[in-house]
């Protein structure tokens, strides 16, 4: 063997590849497969199922839709309600909720306003009614009371009242006693209007029996009338 082939065999056993020799490939790691675990996908099914829900009631509540009458004009207690003061809108609407639906828009035109009604409202089957606030029988006796005079509980239409005639003050003695009883007149709160600028003063029209309304009207012009809420059981 030449001294040059004893060269090249040395160089190769110290792993030193010889001259154009090819590379074997090398192989890549093993990664074992990540563990699934059954908790984590039954909860990511469920969580998918319950989004899915979700959005089908979504669907639901916004196609199922009612048009109901709506208040689109101020109308005074009392006030004959015409086409013009109503419209119409398309909600979803809970069935608790008492409306006018669309379709009896014309069965209302006409009737009375039994409260006030403000624009932007839903329209209420006991907002209005067809019988005349003030009844057969009945008169109307407007009364300003001061800001004083006003209770704290809101006078609403068929709130029922006592006008009670009190002495005027400096009022010379009629031979009463302080302690009988002041005549009283039964009456029931048509419309109250809103406080005064300036005054504060409250306008509410109550309706009486029609023997009593002069006298009520005279207790107002002499400044002895107050009023006084009657209890809701009519007590």
């Amino acid at each position: 063997m030449s001294k040059t082939q004893e060269r090249v065999d040395a160089v190769s056993s110290n792993g030193v590849p010889h001259q154009g020799r090819v590379a074997e490939p090398v192989t890549p790691p093993r990664v074992s497969a990540r563990r699934r675990r059954p908790g984590v996908i039954a909860l990511s099914l469920a969580l998918i199922a319950a989004g899915g829900a979700g959005v089908a009631v979504l669907l639901l509540q916004v196609g199922n839709r009612t048009e109901v009458v709506t208040v689109v004009r101020d109308v005074q207690v009392g006030q004959v309600v015409t086409e013009d003061d109503l419209g119409t809108a398309s909600i979803a609407l809970d069935p608790a909720v008492k409306t006018v639906r669309g379709d009896d828009l014309d069965s209302v035109v006409g009737k009375q306003a039994a409260v006030e009604l403000k624009p932007g409202s839903l329209l209420t089957p006991s907002q209005v009614t067809k019988d005349s606030l003030v009844k057969a029988g009945e008169q109307l006796v407007p009364i300003g009371l001061e800001p004083k005079q006003i209770p704290a509980t809101a006078l609403v239409p068929g709130q029922k009242v006592q006008l009670v005639h009190v002495p005027a003050q400096g009022a010379a003695d009629t031979g009463t006693t302080s302690a009988a009883r002041p005549a009283t007149i039964d009456g029931r709160v048509v419309k109250a209007s809103g406080a005064a600028p300036g005054t504060g003063i409250v306008v509410v029209d109550v309706a009486t029996s029609a023997q009593d309304g002069p006298t009520a009207a005279a207790w107002v012009a002499s400044g002895t009338l107050r009023l006084v809420l009657t209890a809701a059981d009519g007590s």
